[in-house]
């Protein structure tokens, strides 16, 4: 069944509901419950459809996030999470970042998994929503995300006006994209971003604000020699059959799009993008305590309209160290 058919079908099922309810103010109530259901239902068969189509992986249940295995564990090898919480998710970390260098109202978490850093902005005053491809992880909301997350992806179209958030952040979802349908997903946030963009992509080379990236763990390690005799002109990205896998041979974290910092640059570039270097640069110190900074490849853009002062730090004194976050699997 075509999305089309089920935005028609879920139209109609809504249009014969109201007649029925014409009149009557409970059945009217439970009426427009029931037609934004539906609509929610509709709204999400066409975000994985379109994801499908997209050569998106639909592997982002469960298992994914950790369900059925040992908490105590590690990730065997395996792609996914031993767990997936507000403390393995680096969300108290990454909302802390955010809260900080950007002075914002409103903020949209694009491939938000189960909401924790939606939950996080929302404590800190920000009035962020999230969005993901997962079903699974939507339905399993954390309690400060309920209501504010939903399913939605970048090739359907997200569900929000043009220019509706003076920040988008996008973590760690752009590397699993196909690389060429990255340029689309790049202007659907661009549309939706009305000032600055936060983002962290594993990605290698030379890197203009902080540490350099690296091939280890992202190509297969038979390959690595070969990718870094290539020198750091090279931008990537790096072939499929090149990329690392996991102990069940699937692609490490189902990342497609394995490329250089300057790649990246350019593909934001393309979409309207103007990267903010020294900023990102100030990001990066903030997470030196935690020992984050080789691990987050982060990038800052900002649309040509978007406002300097937004990205004037927060209490600029007060240090990571100081409020006692750290990275739950390095032990800081």
């Amino acid at each position: 069944m075509t999305p089309s058919i089920v935005r028609t079908a879920a139209g109609r099922a809504r249009r014969v509901l109201v007649e029925l309810a014409a009149g009557h103010g409970r059945v009217r109530a439970l009426v427009a419950r029931g037609g934004a259901e539906l609509t929610a239902a509709a709204e999400r068969a066409t975000a994985l459809a379109e994801a499908r189509r997209a050569g998106v992986p639909d592997a982002y249940g469960g298992a994914y996030f950790g369900e059925g295995r040992d908490a105590a564990g590690d990730r065997e090898g395996r792609s996914g999470y031993a767990r997936y919480d507000r403390i393995a998710s680096n969300a108290d970390i990454a909302g802390w970042l955010l809260w900080r260098n950007f002075r914002v109202a409103t903020a949209l978490d694009v491939g938000c998994a189960t909401g924790y850093l939606v939950e996080v902005l929302r404590e800190r005053g920000i009035d962020a929503q999230g969005c993901d491809l997962s079903r699974f992880a939507v339905d399993h909301a954390t309690p400060g995300a309920v209501g504010h997350i939903r399913v939605a992806n970048l090739f359907a179209g997200l569900p929000w006006p043009d220019g509706a958030f003076d920040l988008v952040t996008a973590l760690e979802i752009l590397e699993h994209l196909p690389p060429d349908k990255v340029p689309d997903a790049l202007a659907e946030l661009a549309r939706v971003c009305g000032g600055h963009l936060y983002a962290t992509i594993p990605s290698f080379g030379p890197n203009r604000s902080g540490p350099d990236g690296h091939l280890e763990g992202k190509v297969r390690p038979d390959r690595v020699d070969h990718y870094q005799r290539l020198g750091p002109d090279y931008r990537g990205p790096v072939p499929e059959h090149d990329l690392a896998v996991d102990a069940d041979g699937e692609l490490v974290e189902g990342h497609l799009c394995i490329a250089s910092f300057e790649w990246w640059t350019e593909r934001f570039a393309e979409a309207g993008f103007l990267r903010c270097v020294d900023v990102e640069a100030r990001l990066y110190a903030d997470i030196a305590p935690a020992d984050l900074a080789p691990y987050w490849n982060l990038y800052v853009f900002r649309r040509e309209r978007a406002d300097a002062a937004v990205v004037e730090p927060r209490e600029p004194g007060r240090s990571l160290a100081e409020l006692g976050l750290s990275h739950p699997l390095l032990g800081t």
